[in-house]
């Protein structure tokens, strides 16, 4: 997928005349792109147009408008744009109550790489965890965690062709699998070349 430039981002002005409708249509876009697994842990796959709309509320809430700070905000986004050989995900374990997360964060550690997607009865692509920066420590996992699930060419094929895809995790102390309806696999497979 082609990086996001300032030129295909709004000014501050025209965003603010255009946020109802975009951010509108941004939200069922990001409907068919989260995926739960299990009971407490979502996968929110990005794009480019998520990672537009997450960039120009990071303009419109900073009032960013100098193209050297817009730039360096393209700069931090741009990675999370999957490239066509891979899908890229926000992982997150949403426990509202901050005390039962912190018991389930240092229950699940390690649980980012314990990520996979399936398609059909192949053998699970895991996800490759936390390239920007470390969000672990031996003890506990982080609640949020960005993941790249590398799609190889003989994985691709039988997606185009329908074949189901299937988002799962085999932490010891959290299995669970997802078979993804129709909608949202056409939504991750148009991110793939």
């Amino acid at each position: 997928m082609n990086k996001l430039s300032v030129y295909d981002l709004y000014s501050l002005e025209q965003y603010h005349h255009l946020r109802e409708q975009f951010r509108a249509r941004v939200l069922e876009h990001k409907r068919r792109r989260q995926i739960a697994v299990g009971p407490v842990a979502t996968l929110y796959f990005e794009d480019r147009l998520t990672i537009q709309y997450q960039v120009q509320e990071m303009l419109r809430i900073e009032r960013i408008f100098e193209t050297e700070a817009i730039e360096d905000e393209l700069a931090a986004y741009n990675p999370l744009i999957p490239d066509g050989s891979n899908l890229k995900a926000t992982f997150m374990i949403e426990i509202p109550d901050a005390e039962e997360r912190r018991r389930e964060l240092k229950r699940l550690a390690g649980i980012e790489d314990r990520l996979y997607l399936r398609v059909d009865e192949m053998d699970p692509v895991y996800a490759i965890a936390d390239e920007d920066m470390d969000r672990k420590t031996d003890e506990k996992t982080s609640a949020v965690h960005f993941v790249r699930f590398e799609v190889g060419a003989e994985t691709v094929a039988p997606l185009k062709h329908g074949a189901p895809l299937h988002f799962g995790c085999d932490h010891p102390e959290y299995r669970h699998e997802i078979t993804l309806n129709d909608g949202q696999r056409l939504a991750l497979v148009a991110d793939l070349d």
